[in-house]
């Protein structure tokens, strides 16, 4: 079966709902994301031992939550030791459902200040009326 693919946008929406207790803004929630597609890039599973503690912090937060798993391998070295690869691997099943089950409002439109302003005739008149009210500003 194929994994769905993790996003930036899925897996800020998921990051937004993955802790009930404590819901994620989405501007929060996007900067950690973009953060942890920067380790993974186009993959699904990264190696443990390119992160450094702040990282790993927030890698365990992501596998409390679910988002991430951890998985590791283990090998035997030429000389009979063994070797152990820790690895982080996306969650993708469980990302997908906390957007299936938890779906997010869509954010305010933004709003273009300018827009609002000059489109409201009457803060636009007084914009260029004279402070005692006797007409439109002029160069004098």
């Amino acid at each position: 079966m194929m994994m769905p693919a993790v996003t930036i946008d899925t897996l800020t929406r998921a990051i937004q709902k993955s802790i009930p207790e404590h819901p994620f803004e989405y501007d929060e929630a996007k900067k950690l994301a973009e953060h942890m597609m920067n380790f993974f890039g186009y993959g699904n599973r990264i190696i443990d031992n390119i992160l450094e503690p702040e990282d790993r912090d927030l890698f365990y937060m992501m596998e409390d939550s679910g988002i991430l798993t951890t998985d590791r391998e283990e090998t035997t070295l030429h000389d009979g030791r063994e070797w152990r690869i820790h690895y982080w691997t996306f969650h993708a099943e469980k990302i997908e459902g906390l957007i299936r089950n938890h779906p997010i409002e869509p954010a305010a439109p933004d709003v273009n200040v300018y827009e609002a302003l000059f489109s409201d005739d009457r803060i636009y008149s007084e914009m260029f009326t004279r402070r005692n009210g006797d007409g439109p500003a002029h160069e004098e």
